[in-house]
């Protein structure tokens, strides 16, 4: 199957041609941007040290997506949704955990507006 043609960096005035949005320098500008202007302060704390260990443990007791298994699919499980958001109020109990594959985690934050969401 024929690839996508490559198309012109995002950026302002950068003529360099990419498969994504932006250019590989760019993407990594346009990264840290977003974690110093665009996203909220507090997820650096909310999303630490213990974050990554109640994350791996969890991993561990869960391998498959939730959201998968109850449609009958088996697909490993590659992130942890808060099922009430943290900023909400919510906590890193199990009870409000899921194990999620890539694409019903990203269904899911896009249909909650969680990354787009103004403070």
């Amino acid at each position: 199957m024929p690839t996508k043609p490559k198309r012109p960096c995002s950026y302002p005035s950068c003529p360099r041609l990419t498969a994504g949005r932006f250019c590989e320098e760019h993407t990594k500008q346009e990264a840290r941007r977003y974690e110093k202007h665009d996203r909220d302060p507090d997820t650096h704390k909310r999303y630490g040290r213990a974050w990554r260990q109640v994350r791996s443990r969890y991993i561990a007791a869960h391998p498959l997506c939730e959201k998968c298994m109850e449609r009958g699919k088996l697909t490993p499980a590659q992130e942890v949704h808060h099922i009430l958001p943290l900023s909400r109020g919510g906590s890193h109990d199990d009870a409000n955990l899921m194990a999620l594959c890539k694409p019903c985690h990203s269904e899911i934050t896009a249909r909650d507006g969680d990354r787009w969401r103004t403070r």
